[in-house]
């Protein structure tokens, strides 16, 4: 639309000036040679400001451009050996050029001396009168602008266009670094414990069993929690409560061996300070476990002033402490920064020390999902800057036309004159800078469109004089701020009324053109700069708007991986860690096997954790039935599988048969109570289609397809432009059926 639209403009405008040019050289006496001369010279202008210096993507910096550009000089000072009055409006178009087309300070001298130069020729030419040696001096600087202004703002859209995408790109990045925050500080405290304690609990297998089931207790406690976690995260929301973390902290520091000492004395916290107070003791008993081998640790928390303080020192301060400061200090670092605190971590004298300050009550802040977006945009300011100014240079070579008139209509009309032009003036710019399309008509704006048709006839009929008026800002007015076709009546009706007062008040028939030509040039200008700065407005507006969705959109897959990948491997946890708390006393062996699996699970889930916050994962099928097939036995499961050889399937075919495999299985182990399951693959040239078949149908109602699971798979099957279903059968079996086009 915005392209579409100056193209339109553009054309009529430059039109306008040549054919105003042209009526002058008809005017002062038409031959053949005269005739076509001019108008080769005039279309090869028009050529050139089209395809060359107004086109967008056009190299103005190229060789081409500057041949083009001392082209136009030619055209514009050559033929004014031959038409010296008719060419005065030619300069402009070589001035707005040269903006366009040099660089730096250079275009500004050269913009500058295009109008000087025409003062001269003219001057040189017999013209005496300051008003019109001022007059030609105004009229190509603002000639100039608008060729600028006109053919610079669609690339400035298009530019806005690009910049406003790169944001919203910048948005998606800083959500999944929200995300990889999350991720880290969450569930890789969670399945680190877990890893901890399985360790020990297959220590204590056959030595301690009450013990080790007390460990097996807690982790089926963690994996639960962590599996809320999951759902927290995806949500975009986490409470962390510091009460849970002291506690959880000193049990895995217990079971890891580690000698605690913990004091806590601190006033009451804000949410949001509880929360990055919890996360730092979090991750640092993390780190603790994770990279050095302590046998003493002393956590302190503290408040004064305001301020609460936490210390995690340790004695097992690793070689390389104090040398890079890891995702997790750097998480830290962001996370109490947001809030106005700070952190410190480095080792001395042997002992490794993490120290951490926040606010009581930090001040409010945006939330942490909204993207932040730019301010008023640079194409909205200069757009207004530009408008301001033709108005302004309009009102110049206005305000000289009525000074030239002084003899005409005396003081009292030059100064009538001079009072309505500006007040139109105002009144264009009031309604031109407040307009947005679409915008419902209000009286307001009907008064000022009332006041300005005042301003604008008033002088005119009163002193019997066409040139005392700006009657194309009251055009361009009425274009703007009326609905679209009304608008457009208005401006025809404003053009045309302008040409009878021409007629009627006496004029010649080329000062009728140029009244007619001028007004519609006026509301053109007006209008389009007008509203070029509203879509300018409306486009920033409208990527910011896109920021969000595509944020949105992030989440919603980052969502989907999370449920799909780490929901299992939970889910796989709790379950075998409770077959394993059963066959503790009854099987110890068989208990150690299932623990090395639940050992194995977590170690792949906290890769999955790390795969997710870089925003890929690629399941592999055949693992996925490996992994299947023992899960299910595991669960005393009787296990079915025919799956035809598929290592023909595309990549991203094999992924989503293997997320439906992973999430059809999450929710047999989860929903029912199946003795037997069937897993059938089939593959034709044509079509891969997957059966899981259950005797488990549970009580509810399994026709429903409101759950996250399926609903997760049922959009990635249609993305590949396959079907899914799930439901209940006549044989009185559970099947959730998956097929996928390969043509």
């Amino acid at each position: 639309m915005s392209r579409r639209l100056a193209y339109v403009v553009i054309s009529i405008v430059f039109a306008n000036y040549l054919g105003n040019a042209f009526s002058y050289v008809l005017e002062a006496g038409p031959t053949p040679v005269r005739i076509a001369g001019s108008l080769a010279c005039l279309l090869t202008i028009g050529f050139l400001q089209l395809r060359v210096f107004s086109r967008p993507g056009s190299d103005l910096r190229s060789g081409k451009a500057y041949l083009a550009l001392g082209a136009l000089a030619l055209l514009v000072y050559v033929p004014m050996l031959y038409f010296p009055n008719a060419w005065t409006g030619m300069p402009g178009f070589l001035a707005g050029s040269a903006l366009l087309v040099l660089p730096g300070r250079v275009r500004w001298f050269a913009f500058t001396a295009v109008p000087l130069s025409n003062v001269v020729i003219q001057a040189l030419y017999g013209v005496r009168v300051p008003e019109q040696l001022a007059y030609y001096a105004v009229s190509p600087m603002v000639a100039g602008l608008v060729v600028y202004g006109l053919s610079r703002l669609p690339s400035l859209v298009k530019q806005l266009e690009t910049a406003r995408s790169e944001l919203a790109e910048l948005a998606v990045s800083q959500e999944r670094l929200r995300f990889a925050r999350d991720l880290h500080d969450l569930l890789g405290f969670s399945l680190s414990a877990i890893t901890l304690k399985v360790e020990l609990a297959r220590k204590l297998i056959g030595q301690h069993t009450d013990k080790a089931l007390k460990e097996l207790t807690e982790i089926l406690s963690i994996a639960r929690e962590a599996l809320t976690d999951v759902r927290a995260v995806a949500s975009s929301y986490r409470e962390l409560s510091l009460a849970d973390e002291i506690t959880s902290a000193r049990s895995v520091l217990a079971a890891a061996g580690v000698e605690t000492t913990l004091e806590a004395d601190h006033a009451d916290l804000s949410p949001r300070s509880r929360t990055v107070l919890a996360t730092v003791l979090r991750e640092g008993v993390t780190n603790l476990l994770r990279h050095s081998h302590a046998t003493r640790c002393s956590i302190t928390i503290t408040g004064s002033g305001g301020l609460v303080s936490i210390d995690i020192v340790n004695d097992g301060a690793p070689a390389e402490a104090g040398t890079d400061r890891g995702s997790g200090l750097t998480n830290l670092a962001t996370r109490t920064t947001a809030i106005g605190g700070s952190v410190l971590a480095g080792a001395n004298d042997g002992t490794y020390r993490l120290h951490a300050e926040v606010p009581a009550e930090p001040s409010p802040d945006e939330p942490a999902s909204e993207p932040r977006t730019a301010g008023p945009p640079m194409a909205t300011r200069f757009a207004q800057l530009l408008l301001g100014t033709v108005v302004v240079g309009y009102v110049a070579m206005s305000m000289l036309v009525a000074v030239y008139e002084y003899d005409q209509v005396g003081a009292f009309g030059a100064a009538a004159a001079l009072v309505g032009i500006v007040g139109t003036a105002v009144l264009a710019l009031v309604l031109g800078l407040g307009s947005h399309h679409h915008d419902r008509f209000t009286p307001r704006a009907g008064a000022l469109l009332a006041a300005m048709a005042v301003c604008v006839y008033a002088p005119q009929l009163v002193y019997s004089d066409p040139y005392l008026a700006v009657p194309g800002f009251l055009a361009g007015s009425a274009a703007l701020v009326l609905p679209r076709r009304a608008g457009a009546v208005a401006f025809f009706a404003v053009v045309i009324g302008q040409g009878v007062i021409y007629g009627v008040l006496g004029s010649h028939p080329v000062a009728v053109g140029y009244g007619l030509m001028a007004t519609v040039n006026h509301g053109l200008v007006l209008y389009a700069l007008a509203r070029l700065r509203s879509m300018v407005n409306e486009l920033h507006e409208a990527r910011e708007e896109l920021a969000t969705a595509a944020v949105t959109k992030e989440r919603l897959r980052f969502a989907r991986d999370l449920h799909d990948l780490l929901g299992y491997s939970l889910s796989a946890i709790t379950l075998k860690s409770e077959l394993t708390h059963r066959l503790l006393t009854i099987d110890p062996d068989r208990a150690r096997q299932e623990l090395s699996e639940v050992l194995d699970i977590s170690r792949q889930a906290l890769a999955d954790v790390r795969s997710v916050a870089l925003s890929y994962r690629e399941l592999s099928l055949d693992e996925e039935t490996q992994s299947a097939q023992a899960l299910l036995s595991a669960a005393d499961i009787e296990v079915t599988v025919r799956i035809d050889a598929c290592d023909g399937l595309p990549v991203d075919v094999r992924v989503t048969l293997a997320t439906v495999l992973r999430e059809g299985v999450t929710n047999l182990l989860r929903h029912s109570k199946a003795e037997r399951c069937e897993i059938v693959l089939s593959s034709s040239p044509r079509l891969v289609t997957m059966d899981i078949i259950n005797d488990g149908i549970p009580t509810m109602d399994r026709n429903s397809r409101d759950g996250s699971g399926i609903g997760n798979l049922t959009i990635r099957v249609g993305a590949l432009g396959g079907s899914l279903d799930a439901g209940p059968t006549s044989d009185r079996t559970f099947r959730l059926h998956a097929e996928i086009p390969l043509v």
